[in-house]
């Protein structure tokens, strides 16, 4: 995986500032190893900085809530823009130990504001339920917040545009499984371009998570055979997370 440009990692410490100051935070508690240099990220006009010293209590899920009001208004991508009815953030615990990553809203996810709510999003209800959990144990989200036109794929640029909003909701959950449901998801997520069926059956690092890849819900309605692939792929991912596999039903 290529390393961020300097320009990268200025553009995320400056969303990540950003965001804590409409939390509230004017401070960031200090920390014993030494910090990247916040030298680097000037304040743009009318901004004041951020210190390092005394923040506390700013929930998790306050945090998620000013992102989302930011990807709520986001104009990054024209043709997204002018067909959604509203972009759709996430949903579940934002303490959550596993995200269920997808690629993007869908029909229904546009019209509710809620990942994973059609025929693929039940299925995905009845998957986590197979594991012995629920939907408000985990956190579920997609790479892009808004529904492309016709539900075709994201583009790159799409995807580009919304990495960001995507790396700052997963370093406030801070998870330490993400499954990625099919290709796109796995591929943005990981930077590759290695299909689904060769990124399945193994856990991959990212950033200290366990990122694991599977078949997409949408993929299994239409081929219910790879059922069993995904299951076995759950089974390895309960294994890992140290929790009981159910019998399955």
């Amino acid at each position: 995986m290529d390393q961020p440009t300097l320009e990268q990692l200025q553009r995320g410490w400056r969303q990540k500032l950003q965001s804590l100051k409409r939390s509230g935070i004017r401070s960031l508690p200090a920390i014993n190893s030494q910090p990247p240099d916040p030298g680097i990220v000037e304040p743009e006009a009318g901004e004041t900085a951020i210190t390092r010293e005394g923040a506390s209590g700013v929930s998790q899920q306050e945090q998620l809530r000013v992102i989302s009001e930011e990807v709520a208004a986001c104009q990054s991508c024209p043709e997204l823009v002018s067909n959604r009815s509203q972009t759709v953030f996430g949903v579940g615990n934002p303490n959550a130990r596993l995200c269920f990553m997808g690629e993007a809203p869908g029909a229904d996810e546009d019209v509710q504001g809620i990942p994973f709510v059609g025929r693929a999003g039940k299925l995905l209800t009845q998957i986590i339920e197979a594991c012995g959990m629920n939907r408000d144990d985990v956190y579920i989200l997609n790479t892009l917040k808004c529904r492309p036109p016709g539900n075709r794929n994201p583009t790159p640029e799409e995807a580009n545009n919304c990495a960001g909003f995507l790396a700052r909701q997963l370093d406030v959950i801070n998870p330490d499984f993400i499954c990625c449901l099919g290709a796109v998801a796995a591929q943005n997520l990981l930077d590759t371009s290695e299909a689904i069926g060769r990124l399945r059956g193994r856990f991959h690092d990212l950033d200290g998570r366990q990122v694991l890849c599977t078949y997409h819900p949408a993929y299994l309605l239409r081929n219910p055979s790879a059922k069993r692939d995904v299951w076995e792929d759950l089974q390895f991912l309960l294994k890992e997370m140290g929790l009981p596999i159910p019998p399955k039903k």
